[in-house]
């Protein structure tokens, strides 16, 4: 796939980039080496590689997952700055 001038002036708009003219074309010669290279990769031989998320073999520690209940609303209530019949109560924001 070959970036052209006109690619390169729509990646610079879609990304909010200012570039000058004299640029344009050098920019595309850029990508254009970076696309060449990203399809090297696609020649890469994959099958039977397994895919990982990292390059140690790490095992993540995990907790048992339990239940611990459910609290009450006063519970709740109780660490509230502010409360009310029942309820949370925040200061008003619109007027």
């Amino acid at each position: 796939m070959a970036i052209d001038k006109a690619t390169v002036l729509r990646i610079a708009k879609l990304a909010r980039i200012d570039i000058s003219d004299d640029n344009i074309g050098d920019l595309a010669e850029e990508l254009n080496v970076i696309m060449a290279w990203v399809e090297q990769l696609s020649e890469v031989d994959t099958e039977g590689v397994v895919p990982m998320t990292s390059v140690v073999q790490v095992t993540l520690p995990q907790r048992p997952d339990k239940s611990g209940g459910t609290p009450t609303r006063d519970d709740l209530l109780a660490n509230a700055p502010h409360s009310e019949n029942g309820y949370f109560t925040v200061p008003k924001v619109i007027e």
